[in-house]
């Protein structure tokens, strides 16, 4: 898989992969627009969203409705660092109660968390692109 990472002007950074644009900017304090997330909040994003697609999926598979079901994600800092990162799953007061704790455990499979846990290996390189290079003389 791969992703083309742009610079459409300003601040903005984009990611383009299998037919989306993930869209990016800075906040007006960072020198930006604010007219996109910044990429670290995309980040946090991610983790929540993850964490609900299973749970999305849990309900939908058994036929439960979704429609008062939500997760608040809460984030804790210690200076810049992220330290803590708490998932509380909202349902409502008849949701089966055998079903609550493998919301927790279906959430748990989220696989952003996981490669958090487990990170991978990070390679970075500069590559001359010889065709651009060409262009330019």
């Amino acid at each position: 898989m791969e992703m083309n990472i742009t610079f459409p002007g300003g601040k903005r950074v984009d990611a383009e992969f299998m037919g989306q644009v993930v869209r990016t900017d800075q906040g007006p304090a960072g020198g930006g627009d604010g007219s996109a997330p910044e990429p670290f909040m995309h980040f946090l994003a991610s983790i929540g969203t993850c964490a609900g697609i299973y749970v999305l999926g849990f309900c939908q598979a058994r036929g439960l409705p979704t429609d008062q079901i939500n997760l608040t994600q809460h984030m804790d800092f210690e200076g810049y660092r992220l330290a803590r990162v708490r998932l509380e799953i909202h349902v409502p007061d008849d949701f089966p109660e055998k079903y609550r704790p493998a919301l927790e455990r279906v959430a748990n499979m989220c696989a952003v968390k996981k490669a958090i846990l487990e990170p991978p290996a990070f390679e970075i390189s500069t590559v001359v692109d010889q065709a651009q290079a060409a262009q330019a003389v």
